[in-house]
Parts: structure tokens; sequence; C-alpha cells
């Protein structure tokens, strides 16, 4: 019960990571708030974490909105009291064009869903926990914002936004303490790879490519990156702060 009696809100909760991270904090004790652009998604996880015994509460949201991103941290104060910790995962590939073939509003769309997701998160949680007197934040970028990713350039550069801005808010605000860390996945076994392997003309073969070229043979797991999120959302992680967890299987070692 590492989040007994936390309040939590996860941005991006209707699958994938988010709604791991959902189910294992709910587990360890947190009461949730759950947030996603996608409402089937979002009442799945909802049903999935009241089925397991969590506390949760849903809220339809886009997060490159503020007020709707207002009203999701809102609603976790309405429901709770307080926000102990916010987790801003919602996010896009984006496209995989070049950038001279690249559409300035491509270009805008991921960085909207990326970044100032990021940005509207932290604008509206960052005052509640600094009048309740701390809080944490874990943001999730990916190994693809430490390093450059063929034919990922827009992704690389916004995922590369929330690893320093994540650096940036952690000095900002660690006299206030709150505490503010990322994590970085690498190629997890999610409904986005998932996606992008059905559209290969043969996806078990481009899957078993994929496999093989990790240094590990295989893919992450939602549920790997969410015991990396619980570890920087607990109080086990209480020295840390302005960190970038990667949790690749070994990508970026080479």
């Amino acid at each position: 019960m590492r989040l007994e009696g936390k309040t939590v809100l996860i941005t991006g909760a209707g699958s994938g990571i988010g709604r791991a991270m959902a189910l294992l904090f709910a587990k360890e004790g947190a009461r949730l708030v759950v947030a996603d652009l996608a409402s089937s998604g979002l009442e799945e996880t909802e049903h999935l974490v009241r089925e397991a015994g969590g506390t949760v509460s849903a809220q339809v949201c886009d997060v490159t909105s503020g007020p709707q991103v207002q009203a999701a941290v809102d609603r976790c104060v309405a429901e709770y009291a307080r926000i102990d910790i916010l987790c801003n995962n919602a996010g896009v590939l984006g496209s995989t064009q070049s950038i001279v073939d690249m559409p300035e509003e491509t270009w805008d769309g991921c960085f909207n869903v990326n970044v100032k997701g990021v940005f509207w998160g932290c604008k509206y949680a960052i005052p509640k926990m600094i009048a309740q007197g701390k809080g944490t934040i874990v943001n999730t970028a990916s190994v693809a914002g430490l390093v450059g990713v063929p034919n990922r350039v827009v992704y690389c550069a916004s995922k590369g936004a929330v690893v320093t801005l994540t650096k940036a808010l952690a000095i900002d605000y660690v006299g206030q303490n709150i505490r503010v860390n990322c994590i970085c996945p690498g190629t997890v076994d999610s409904p986005w790879v998932g996606r992008l392997l059905a559209m290969e003309a043969d996806p078990a073969t481009a899957r078993a490519g994929l496999e093989a070229r990790q240094p590990m043979g295989r893919l992450g797991t939602p549920e790997e990156v969410a015991l990396a999120a619980l570890y920087l959302a607990s109080d086990e992680s209480s020295y840390v702060t302005g960190t970038a967890m990667i949790v690749d299987g070994g990508m970026v070692a080479r």
C-alpha cells in the first residue's frame, strides 16, 4: 500500500501505460481521477479499477484544452480534497513524415498533446500542491526524447521537450516540496504499437523484427513502465527529483 491515502490524477488513462498506472496505483491504495479523450477506453479503465476494489472517478479530458485540464484537476480536489500526485501521461506518436514534408499543423498537433498537455497539467496542479504543502508530478516522456529515432522527428522533439521541462520544473519547485520526474519508456507492447504493426503487410514478421531489435529480445509491458512510475510517485523516491528514468530494456545503452 505504497500510495495509501494519496489522491492521483492520471491523464491518458484509457489504455496502455495510463491504464496500467491506474490499476497499479489503485492496488497500492491510491484514490484516482482517470482522464482521457477516448470515453470508451476511459469507461473500461474505470470499470476495471472498480472491479478490483479501487476508488476512482473518470473525467473525459482533452489535454490540449486548458479549461478541460483545469476541470480534471478541480475534480480531483473536489472529490478528495487534494491532489497528491499528477501523472501527465497522455501522448501521441505524431507523424513519421520527414521535417521537409511535414505540415505545420501536424507538428503543432503533436506538440499540443505531448508538451502543452504537460504544461496545462502542471499549471493547474502546482498551485494546489503548493497550498497543501507538497506534491509529486510524474511526466511520461520517452527514450525518443533522449536519442534520435529514425522517422520520428516531431515525436523526438516533443518528448525531448518533456524531459527538459521536467528538469526545469523540478528546480523551480523543489523549495515548495514538490518533486517532478519523468519516465522514458522504450518500445512497449501497447495499443500504439499494435496499431503500427497492423499497418504492415505482414504484422507478425514486423513484430518479430521489432522484438529482435530490442537488447532483451522482447517488447516491454505497460505494467513494467507503471512500476517505474509507482516508484517516482511514492515516498520511496523522496530524494529523487528532476530525473528521467529510462525503462527501455537496454535500447539506449547500445
